[in-house]
């Protein structure tokens, strides 16, 4: 696709400026908080299996059942967003989350603790796409690659202090208080956002809503499915995300321990690589895509081939474990993992109008959470079977890559095709609008 295709400012744009960064800074709070909940199992999941007494399978439904309901829930919280609007569903996203959280630090049983992640994941689901819309309400098309980064890289430093803090807090003052206290940050997200957080700028209210009911949301997703952007974004989104996220969730920490004789203090450090480039990958790519939409697939295929070469490498090492500066390169590697899953994004906004954003974005997201739920899954049995060989149960990625990389060589023409001849349309309106 040409560089002719990058977005343009159109008729009715958000202006921006500071009260946006102001409002929007305040929903991307509430994602970090999120994110800090979500991920806060990655480093207690060797805790967790001696506090519940389980094997790997079973360490692993914890966090399948938490993406279980977080993907389940994208396309309701999709049609919710373009129904409710943002304040309210982030509103009843926190409630959610901050008594899952508070709920997993009291749990005394695993039967508590996984329904406790159940309504964690809940909570979860309905925060990214309530910022994701935010930012469509509050600034330009132009700025929405670079803004969706951003929100991605400010859910990743929610990652960091799961990884930093969380976990020494986790070793110094024991499971409850560690994540009883951290339950404590949804209560000051809570407060802000009620204060605060509005769902547009004064005279870009959106259209409202006629229609509701069944007919209305099989009309929504059926228009967004049928959009090959949309489609394209999900796939991208699953190709992509899925293998940092299996790392950073849950079994990373035990297969740098367990499978590379690491200490528990430099898995974290690679941990904590993962998400610092994370967040430098994903400043990098939100400016290139904001610049050269053309840049899209690229990065999202050389994200792809980076990571499976990086794997390929690490578990095909013929040594017992593989070298450290090996372990860098692919931490390394997986911190490009999120900011390309948010490439999926800016195929699926173009290609849907505002109405259905939410809707689009529903769909988009659940497709790196799918992946990660199955990987995850099959981790965990691929481990038991083999009496824990971590080089066979990790070839589960490559499984999930190839499957993904199909679709998106499948979909990427006739996407590109379609947002080109929309973005013709658009430009001659502009020109037709009187001013």
């Amino acid at each position: 696709m040409s560089s002719a295709a990058a977005p343009v400012s159109l008729p009715g744009d958000p202006p921006g400026g500071k009260k946006a960064v102001l409002v929007w800074g305040i929903g991307v709070a509430v994602y970090f908080v999120a994110v800090i909940f979500r991920t806060s199992l990655g480093v207690a999941g060797l805790d967790a299996a001696d506090r519940f007494h389980v094997n790997a399978s079973a360490l692993s439904t914890f966090s399948i059942l938490q993406l279980l309901v977080y993907a389940g829930m994208q396309i309701p919280v999709g049609l919710m967003v373009d129904r409710l609007g943002t304040k309210k569903v982030l509103t009843i996203g926190v409630v959610l989350f901050t008594i899952g959280q508070l709920g997993f630090a009291l749990s005394p049983t695993y039967a508590m603790a996984l329904a406790s992640r159940a309504l964690l994941g809940c909570g979860d689901a309905l925060t990214f796409i309530s910022v994701l819309r935010l930012g469509t309400r509050w600034f330009p098309a132009r700025r929405g690659p670079l803004v969706a980064q951003l929100a991605g890289l400010v859910g990743m430093a929610g990652n960091l202090v799961s990884t930093l803090v969380l976990a020494r807090l986790l070793h110094s003052v024991g499971w409850t208080a560690a994540f009883a206290g951290s339950s404590l940050c949804g209560v000051v997200v809570l407060v802000l956002m009620t204060l605060f957080l509005k769902d547009h700028p004064e005279g870009h209210e959106p259209e409202p809503v006629r229609h509701t009911g069944a007919g209305f949301v099989r009309r929504q997703i059926a228009l967004s499915w049928r959009e090959p952007g949309t489609r394209l974004g999900l796939w991208v989104h699953f190709t992509t995300q899925f293998p940092a996220m299996v790392f950073l969730l849950l079994w990373g920490l035990p297969f740098l321990v367990e499978a590379q004789g690491l200490s528990r203090a430099t898995a974290g450090e690679l941990l904590t690589l993962v998400v610092l480039s994370n967040m430098a990958v994903g400043l990098l790519y939100g400016q290139i895509v904001a610049r050269h939409h053309a840049a899209r697939l690229p990065l999202a295929l050389g994200t792809i081939g980076a990571t499976a070469t990086a794997w390929a490498a690490t578990l095909a090492y013929p040594g017992e474990h593989a070298p450290m500066w090996l372990l860098i390169v692919l931490c390394t590697v997986l911190g490009a993992c999120g900011p390309a899953s948010m490439i999926g994004f800016d195929f699926a906004r173009p290609a849907n109008p505002p109405e259905r954003q939410g809707t689009a974005s529903g769909i988009t997201n659940m497709g790196g959470f799918v992946a990660s739920m199955t990987t995850l899954l099959a981790i965990g049995i691929l481990l038991d079977a083999t009496d824990e060989n971590y080089r066979v149960a990790f070839s589960a990625v490559f499984v999930l890559e190839a499957v993904g990389l199909w679709q998106i060589l499948r979909l990427k023409s006739l996407a590109v095709r379609r947002e080109r001849e929309r973005l013709v349309a658009s430009r001659v309106e502009a020109v037709h609008v009187p001013v």
